[in-house]
């Protein structure tokens, strides 16, 4: 069975600005290895979150983040609104249901605690 995610960054690994080749070359990876570890039917190889982390930030596409986050019950929600590439730490996964530009709260307080992704 092929989940969505795996689907969700096949496509965008085929299907960006950015052509396959050139991505592949950016993130340090031969062309066929990178497809072959972004092959949703192909169950021997596997994709590492670095790999994954340099895929979003040369395409500047964090679906596969947003996904993620939205499964974990959460909101991904830029800390810069003009960020055109994902830098480490540039955004952060909120509770669903978080007003928009409300502080995150420190540990502790209120039982809920800070995340960031």
């Amino acid at each position: 069975m092929v989940s969505e995610l795996s689907t969700l960054i096949h496509n965008l690994v085929l299907d960006n600005p950015v052509p396959a080749k050139d991505l592949a070359k950016a993130i340090g990876k031969p062309y066929s290895t990178l497809l072959r570890e972004v092959n949703p039917y192909d169950t021997g190889a596997k994709l590492g979150a670095e790999t994954l982390l340099q895929i979003m930030l040369q395409t500047g596409n964090t679906k596969p983040l947003e996904y993620m986050a939205g499964k974990l019950g959460y909101a991904l929600v830029s800390s810069r609104a003009e960020a055109l590439h994902v830098t480490p730490g540039a955004f952060q996964a909120q509770p669903v249901g978080t007003q928009l530009g409300a502080p995150m709260l420190e540990a502790g307080q209120s039982g809920e605690r800070e995340r960031r992704i």
